[in-house]
């Protein structure tokens, strides 16, 4: 019995990877500020069921494994990183939402630009307690600052092209 093929691309890692955008087009930043804190709401819970799943394996080992607590703070940045940089642009949470990165240039971005703008992300947000995303409420683009930093752009990808 054959199993039937998931319709729903958004979340097919086998889809092929948007091609280069011409970003010039509104529609394409129209709600975007929501989407992104829904996604990342679907993302921290995504990174806390990996947290979980690290201490059930030290629990499970009876501390043998407690070395691998000290990566614990590498999981969102890892996560973040990684599925940004990937051929998706997008974490999980984005690709729930229609949303994914894009480099200024309209291109995929590279793992050095998704970890940038993550590792900017969090630091910035550890330094100013989340009062820097409101910069994203004031210019047309809805850029954050470690957007503008990174090189990136975070776009809708339900929009006709």
């Amino acid at each position: 019995m054959k199993l039937p093929e998931v319709s729903d691309s958004r979340l097919d890692w086998s889809a092929t990877p948007r091609p280069e955008l011409d970003l010039d087009r509104d529609e394409l930043f129209e709600g975007v500020v929501g989407r992104r804190i829904a996604a990342f709401l679907i993302d921290v819970c995504i990174i806390l069921v990996m947290g979980v799943a690290l201490w059930a394996l030290v629990f499970l080992s009876f501390g043998l494994l407690s070395v691998l607590l000290t990566f614990a703070p590498l999981i969102p940045l890892a996560y973040h990183s990684l599925m940004i940089g990937s051929p998706r642009s997008a974490t999980l949470g984005m690709q729930f939402m229609s949303i994914e990165v894009r480099a200024q240039s309209g291109g995929r971005p590279s793992l050095l630009q998704a970890f940038a703008m993550t590792a900017l992300f969090y630091f910035s947000i550890a330094l100013t307690t989340c009062l820097i995303l409101i910069v994203a409420l004031f210019n047309d683009r809805r850029h954050c600052v470690h957007d503008y930093l990174s090189g990136t752009v975070v776009i809708k990808t339900d929009v006709k092209p």
